[in-house]
């Protein structure tokens, strides 16, 4: 199944989006989709509503450097165990919407193609193999990065919160085995980054166990499982697309924030 959150410029609200490529439309639900899914009757096709970012995460639970090529592209070693970061749910927008370079404050904004994982239980120290009990769906996930103030601070909390930073979507898939799956990035249709899930140093039940062990979990929380080698810089203008196997294209354009 497929989850959107969209507005009909009238309010924002969960849908499912039904139907093929070309013809998808969305059947509003009531209330929240953590829970049986309530069908309000109201169909709408993609074209009358604006997809806007599929969840407001409370948090946003960033997993660096969990591709071995990435790490080594980066010039580190894979982490002995998760390295973890946050991203403030400030920095979430959705697809279509603009990413907004912080001219005048970083030289160097770099994309980062990520498959994200959306909880949707309520949930702390989950064991490895009841992961999967806790997980809402997957989505596209572009950790925008300000590469240089990444190196200079050292740690990443400005380089990766700047608003607009955390592009999340197009829409959360329920169905999905994230065990080997696509993913790509494009910048103005050249592919940047081409990899595949499997490739995950630390997977997706290890990860959840990991963060739980830390902090307890709310639905509609985010964690970003790293992204594959390729990274590369974003210039104004520029068109970034993150596309994953089974679950759709998040798309969107650099602005100045000027």
């Amino acid at each position: 199944m497929r989850i959107a959150r969209f507005s009909t410029g009238e309010g924002v609200g969960f849908g499912v989006v039904e139907g093929g490529p070309g013809e998808e439309f969305i059947s509003a639900i009531s209330g929240h989709p953590f829970g049986p899914i309530q069908f309000t009757g109201e169909r709408y096709s993609l074209s009358q509503v604006k997809l806007v970012a599929p969840m407001l995460p409370s948090k946003v639970v960033a997993i660096g450097r969990n591709y071995a090529d990435h790490a080594r592209e980066m010039g580190g070693d894979v982490p002995d165990e998760p390295l973890v970061f946050l991203k403030p749910s400030t920095s979430v927008i959705g697809s279509g919407e603009a990413i907004a370079y912080p001219t005048g404050l970083s030289r160097r904004v770099d994309f980062e193609g990520e498959l994200a994982v959306v909880i949707g239980r309520l949930c702390r120290e989950v064991p490895a193999e009841r992961a999967h009990e806790v997980v809402f769906g997957y989505t596209c996930a572009n950790d925008v990065t300000a590469r240089d103030l990444q190196k200079k601070d050292v740690q990443f909390t400005r380089a990766k919160g700047f608003d607009t930073f955390c592009p999340l979507g197009p829409w959360i898939q329920t169905e999905l085995d994230p065990g080997d799956l696509g993913i790509t990035t494009t910048v103005n249709g050249e592919i940047k980054q081409s990899s595949r899930t499997s490739k995950l140093m630390y997977d997706i039940p290890t990860l959840i166990a990991h963060v739980s062990a830390v902090m307890t979990l709310i639905p509609g929380d985010v964690i970003l499982t790293g992204t594959p080698e390729g990274v590369g810089p974003l210039d104004v203008g520029d068109e970034v697309s993150v596309g994953i196997e089974g679950i759709g294209t998040l798309t969107n354009r650099v602005v100045s924030r000027d």
